[in-house]
């Protein structure tokens, strides 16, 4: 499997010849304009404008990506995804709205991605995001849950592999917090910067520590 990150919440996950895009954004976050994109599916986690711009990506094989921006179970193409309703803010969602957390099986590698979370999981949220190999996580706070609620919930979600997202990066127009905010919560030295990131099932379960992955935006 390989993980490319475009930046905000949008990633490139791609096993053999499937693959998945989520929260593709708009033009007005200041990022590389998100061109040529293909892919089998699309997630979006909620529908804010720099987190729904589906009409960037394109199918494979002249055939339309299948679209999933709301809670349920889905399988296309042997991919199992479900989407767990949770919120935007700590106040139900009064403030920002609703958000979806999907969990992604493909391979038998499963990956969790929170799209703009807003609050630390409930219990009933948990039991249904278990068994995490990848957690890709909002890291950057003001719209998202910040670093250290990220470590909290880090800490409920006990991933082998932890890849932050949505955070200030140099080209983005939007204020949020920096990763360094995040390594300092978490405790853990600057990691080397990675263009793509390849994972194997094998390599998960020899993994006894858990990892964290920074990803420079493609």
């Amino acid at each position: 499997m390989e993980i490319t990150w475009f930046g905000q919440s949008c990633f490139k996950i791609q096993d053999k010849n499937i693959i998945l895009i989520t929260d593709p954004y708009n033009s007005e976050l200041g990022l590389k304009p998100l061109y040529g994109l293909k892919a089998d599916i699309v997630t979006v986690s909620h529908d804010h404008c720099n987190h729904n711009n589906i009409d960037v990506v394109l199918g494979v094989e002249e055939k339309a990506p299948f679209i999933i921006s709301s809670p349920g179970e889905y399988e296309i193409k042997n991919i199992f995804i479900y989407g767990i309703p949770c919120f935007h803010d700590k106040e139900q969602g009064k403030q920002k709205g609703l958000n979806t957390v999907y969990l992604i099986k493909i391979n038998e590698i499963t990956i969790a991605h929170l799209g703009d979370l807003g609050h630390i999981l409930s219990d009933e949220q948990l039991e249904k995001i278990e068994k995490v190999d990848i957690l890709l996580i909002p890291v950057g706070g003001i719209f998202t849950i910040d670093a250290k609620e990220a470590k909290q919930i880090i800490n409920q979600i006990e991933p082998k592999i932890v890849i932050p997202m949505h955070y200030k990066i140099p080209e983005l127009k939007k204020n949020l917090d920096g990763i360094d905010k995040f390594y300092l919560e978490m405790g853990v030295k600057k990691t080397e910067l990675i263009n793509k990131f390849k994972i194997s099932k094998k390599d998960l379960i020899s993994q006894m520590e858990m990892k964290m992955i920074e990803m420079e935006n493609k």
